[in-house]
């Protein structure tokens, strides 16, 4: 029987961010279904998920995306381009809605999170947090995209992850002006080419000593 930490471990030094993908082959509907649950399994702050996924599978869009991504044709060529979009401002529907989510998944009072939901409002809402919502979300994205480059390579896809694009321009281009979202990061998804030199490329990590303090 295989070891699960050899199995991780292994899994996460293949990985690598794919410059060069095959655009014929794509993930299978299994797959990735199973990658999207990933997504939405993603713990948050307070658990608010103050997020979406914009799965942009259009090859229109994600041509008029191209240029506002440093051309970087992972854009065009990867099976799911997956494009992370922050909340710009929380507001007090935003609490209530977890709230009544909570209420009913785990089938408590009414006002069983009342003391909770006052600490969240008092918090990302009206609070010191609530002042710099965006860039609290944004962070929330970066658990995502942590968590699904991890499910990927456990599952043998192929990643690479994007900060090199304009979101504003991102914004414009997937309508999100007056959404409450925008845009903060991308992830393309799918299978290397044969030809992606970076594959086997050595992975530059420094030592573990240089990076993990034991306090």
């Amino acid at each position: 029987m295989s070891n699960p930490s050899n199995q991780l471990l292994n899994a996460l030094a293949w990985r690598y961010a794919t410059k060069v993908f095959d655009a014929t082959k794509k993930i299978p509907a299994d797959v990735w279904a199973a990658l999207e649950k990933a997504l939405v399994l993603t713990p948050t702050s307070y658990g608010l998920q103050p997020y979406q996924f914009l799965v942009v599978q259009n090859p229109a869009v994600r041509a008029a995306l191209l240029p506002h991504s440093w051309g970087q044709k992972q854009v065009v060529d990867c099976s799911q381009f997956i494009v992370f979009t922050a909340r710009t401002e929380m507001k007090e529907a935003d609490v209530d809605k977890l709230i009544r989510r909570t209420v009913a998944l785990r089938k408590l009072p009414a006002d069983a999170l009342n003391a909770y939901r006052g600490m969240m409002l008092g918090d990302v809402v009206n609070g010191p947090r609530g002042k710099v919502a965006h860039e609290w979300a944004a962070r929330q994205c970066y658990i995502a995209l942590g968590n699904l480059m991890t499910a990927a390579a456990v599952l043998g896809v192929d990643a690479c992850p994007m900060e090199g694009l304009a979101p504003a321009e991102y914004d414009q281009v997937l309508k999100l002006d007056g959404s409450g979202y925008k845009t903060v990061v991308a992830c393309a998804l799918g299978y290397r080419a044969a030809n992606d030199k970076y594959a086997g490329l050595a992975k530059v990590r420094y030592e573990a000593a240089d990076l993990v303090r034991v306090i």
